[in-house]
């Protein structure tokens, strides 16, 4: 069962606007079974710029049911079903605080339809609902109003139920004849990554996903390159390796593409980031950026592709954060850099700026590439139940990466989970995984020392 839910609001901010309008269509999978559809008074003053793009103004709303009053009949209707919205986390985020201000904890399974789209139907020049519709020629005159929106998410969603029947009874029909249809059926819906092979058994292309089969799949039934039709023709046979979460899966995936250097994986294994951005400091005591060559026995901050962009970045850094050129490398002298003649540097490459305040400006700005610890271990989700992953970083070098089966309580030394750790080589590309990955993603555990 499935909700196809839309709303509007006063603006973007769950935190600070409320809802104007919802619409609900309850879907068994094969029909509309249950709908429901209301303007909300939002208790707030509707800002004219938002009555410009959905036309719902204030003199509208003034009589209309405030959301506690339409609460239960939401809970009813969305009960044991999937929440359905594009781009649904914006409807899910502004519908969970609603509940939550009146003390009820509303929580739903998800589904997005932008993407699921993206999945479906590749290609598309736009997966905006209004492209969409167009594109597919699902008629909506009334956009951004709930009901016009929703019930346009509503046929989208029928279209990609079909479709998605279709993925599921894909034949053999185009694909390599040694292919096994039930090597296919039996891939797994976890995290982890995959290998296509040909007739020879050579890989021929690695991914990663956190849903195998669905991710497989959509290999399998891609037709927007000639390229990609031409992979999809030569796969013979499919490996995968679970990693019971996504960071373990890309760490292995970039490993495993410089090991193999798969024929499709061209982009992903190019090695083509010849220099990198460097920091030391020097016999003044001042921290000093420097572009190098990239090489085995050091990590760099971050690489690039040219020295070019390299020092573009490295001008960048110094203009944003007051910099020296000269104690960058960017101005050759002996004397004070040009930016001090100008009064655009505040003296250091001539002694004159002291090392502390100089330095923090540099800690500053290489923050975004560094670990915040040198020394920490990162504990995620394992494989199965009770196992766990276990992500090993030594005076800011990835040692590798492993699993082990406890429960942690606390108790569990840091030589007995380096002991279950699979050595695996660092290098540029897993330190930018773990970087930006730790930052923008949530993991169970850090342990750092």
């Amino acid at each position: 069962m499935y909700s196809i839910i839309d709303i509007e609001t006063t603006g973007l901010s769950p935190n600070r606007e409320k809802i104007t309008e919802i619409a609900i269509y309850v879907h068994d999978g094969e029909k509309v079974i249950d709908e429901f559809t209301t303007l909300l008074n939002p208790e707030i003053e509707i800002p004219y710029r938002i009555t410009q793009l959905t036309g719902i103004n204030n003199k509208m709303v003034k009589e209309s049911p405030k959301f506690y009053e339409v609460a239960k009949r939401i809970v009813e209707m969305t009960e044991d079903t999937i929440f359905v919205g594009h781009n649904v986390h914006f409807d899910y985020n502004f519908i969970r605080k609603e509940f939550r201000e009146l003390g009820y904890d509303y929580q739903r399974k998800k589904m997005c339809t932008a993407r699921l789209s993206r999945k479906l139907l590749p290609g598309r020049r736009s997966y905006s609902l209004g492209k969409l519709c167009q594109e597919l020629g699902i008629e909506n005159p009334h956009r951004h109003r709930a009901f016009g929106d929703a019930k346009a998410t509503l046929k989208l969603f029928e279209i990609l139920l079909k479709v998605e029947k279709n993925i599921e009874d894909i034949s053999m029909h185009g694909l390599n004849t040694n292919l096994d249809r039930n090597l296919i059926d039996k891939l797994p819906q976890e995290p982890g990554v995959y290998y296509f092979h040909n007739d020879n058994g050579t890989i021929i292309y690695i991914g990663k996903s956190i849903n195998i089969r669905e991710r497989v799949l959509s290999h399998l039934t891609n037709n927007a390159s000639k390229r990609a039709i031409e992979m999809r023709n030569e796969i013979a046979d499919i490996g995968f390796e679970l990693t019971g979460n996504e960071l373990i899966a890309l760490l292995l995936e970039s490993n495993e593409i410089k090991k193999h250097t798969p024929r499709y994986n061209k982009a992903q294994r190019r090695t083509g980031f010849n220099c990198g951005l460097y920091y030391y400091k020097d016999v003044n005591g001042y921290l000093r950026l420097k572009i190098d060559k990239n090489n085995l026995e050091q990590i760099p901050l971050t690489s690039f592709t040219s020295t070019l962009s390299a020092k573009s970045h490295l001008f960048m850094l110094a203009e944003a954060f007051n910099l020296c050129q000269k104690l960058c490398g960017l101005f050759d002298t002996t004397g004070a850099c040009f930016q001090y003649n100008i009064h655009k540097c505040n003296g250091a490459c001539i002694g004159k700026e002291s090392q502390g305040l100089y330095n923090a400006r540099v800690l500053q700005a290489i923050e975004p590439y560094r670990f915040e610890e040198k020394n920490f271990i990162v504990i995620d989700k394992g494989r199965t139940q009770g196992e766990k992953s276990v992500i090993y970083v030594e005076n800011g070098k990835y040692l590798g990466h492993g699993f082990i089966d406890f429960k942690y309580n606390g108790a569990m030394g840091i030589e007995m989970l380096k002991d279950c750790i699979r050595p695996f080589p660092d290098h540029r590309d897993v330190q930018q995984i773990l970087k930006s990955f730790i930052k923008r993603n949530k993991v169970e555990r850090i342990i750092t020392w």
